[in-house]
């Protein structure tokens, strides 16, 4: 060991890594029973949050406001998707 704690070493990181587990628990327990639009928005908001906070992270150093916004950003787009499709279908 060099003498350098892992918890220290680098916070965003491991702020990140927290975020992406979280947010993975999160979406595959929650599909179990829902409909195709929760279910979009879910994982819409699941992939925004995971791509906010590394964006966060890179851009600001803030990997939690990057997962707040890209989860909210995500989940928005996730849940319009089926109305966009039909729309586009003709339904």
């Amino acid at each position: 060991m060099s003498g350098t704690d892992i918890k220290t070493a680098n916070p965003a990181a491991s702020w990140v890594r927290a975020v992406l587990l979280l947010t993975a628990v999160m979406a595959l327990a929650g599909c179990a029973n829902m409909s195709p639009t929760g279910q979009r928005a879910l994982s819409g908001g699941a992939i925004g949050a995971a791509g906010g906070a590394v964006l966060g992270t890179v851009a600001a150093g803030d990997p939690a406001v990057g997962a707040a916004v890209g989860g909210a950003v995500g989940a928005g787009v996730g849940a319009a998707l089926p109305q966009i499709e039909n729309s586009l279908n003709g339904n």
